[in-house]
């Protein structure tokens, strides 16, 4: 059975964009609502939705264990599933959400399902374990992808990721002085309305890039 989703953006979008949360926070936190509305923005529909740890978080309150990556991906499959026919689609999310899409990604992408990946703030490691790395896959990734990451990300800084030898298919666009919702720090030149609005605006260009190969 497919999540229930919280769709924004345009009804007569020309791509959509379906978006899970990160670990510890649903699909209405605000990075994801601020998200979801410079995408409506630009002209992406944004299908938002919960794996169903998180569903049952928000319908109890009590928090329960957070699943291993790798065990959210038939969830994810059904979320594609679910979507009605329409306007190409990419598949995507927030830290943990974005990590799950990319492990379905190549496999959705060769059937014709998706027309790419975006990734906001990608989990390349725990922070502080930089030798614990979550890339083996991303290293032969075929689908198109593009990742919106924090230069200083505690789970991927710049210096850390241009190092690691990820498959071409993966495009970056780095938020200047961000962390891993893309915020910078006070007096470093750039703001966290400024990062949010040039992602949102990669993330178009790159819809656009995609969607005009479906």
């Amino acid at each position: 059975m497919p999540p229930r989703y919280l769709t924004t953006g345009p009804a007569d979008a020309r791509v959509r964009f379906l978006c899970a949360h990160g670990a510890g926070a649903g699909m209405g936190t605000p990075f994801l609502e601020t998200v979801a509305r410079l995408l409506g923005e630009r002209g992406i529909a944004v299908l938002r939705f919960e794996f169903a740890y998180m569903a049952r978080r928000s319908e109890t309150g009590t928090r329960g264990r957070v699943p291993r990556a790798e065990g959210l991906m038939d969830e994810y499959w059904a979320a594609v599933a679910g979507v009605p026919p329409g306007a190409p689609l990419l598949i995507g999310g927030k830290s943990m959400g974005g990590r799950v899409a990319s492990l379905v990604a190549d496999e959705l992408w060769a059937a014709g399902k998706v027309a790419g990946l975006v990734c906001l703030g990608y989990p390349f490691h725990p922070p502080k374990k930089p030798e614990q790395l979550r890339t083996a896959h991303l290293e032969a990734l075929r689908c198109p992808g593009l990742i919106a990451q924090g230069e200083r990300d505690p789970f991927g800084s710049r210096g850390e990721v241009e190092a690691l030898g990820l498959s071409p298919a993966i495009h970056f666009h780095w938020a200047g002085d961000g962390d891993h919702d893309l915020g910078p720090r006070g007096g470093s030149g750039f703001t966290r309305a400024g990062n949010l609005a040039a992602a949102a605006d990669a993330i178009a260009a790159f819809a656009r890039g995609q969607t005009l190969r479906v």
